[in-house]
């Protein structure tokens, strides 16, 4: 299985960002697909996900208002459009794929090498 991210880059505070995931390889019936992020010195954390074959979304506290996870199944690929960004949302940011519609961290069986979001003040 292999997850290709894209769509990262240097932005300033305020500005929007669109990321995409493409997976390839898997033949998960139900699953789960997800955005985390890791800043500097900071443990990864996750920021949205989406699951199969419901397509319920969700958010992290952080994330929730700004954020909007979208995606399409038949084509295995999630996005991430990240509106009105800030410093702190500075991180690389990883996509990931899980089975059994989970989220979470630990549900996630493959992951992606991650792409550099850069928020500037």
């Amino acid at each position: 299985v292999q997850l290709q991210a894209s769509g990262g880059g240097v932005v300033q505070a305020g500005d929007s960002v669109r990321l995409s995931c493409v997976a390839s390889g898997h033949t998960f019936r139900s699953y789960g697909m997800s955005w985390f992020r890791q800043a500097p010195g900071k443990r990864r954390e996750f920021v949205a996900g989406i699951t199969w074959p419901s397509g319920s979304s969700y958010y992290s506290d952080s994330a929730r208002g700004r954020f909007s996870i979208s995606g399409d199944n038949a084509q295995d690929t999630v996005n991430l459009q990240m509106n009105n960004l800030k410093p702190e949302d500075t991180a690389l940011y990883y996509c990931a794929i899980g089975e059994w519609s989970t989220v979470s961290e630990s549900g996630m069986d493959y992951w992606g090498k991650g792409t550099q979001v850069t928020v500037s003040s």
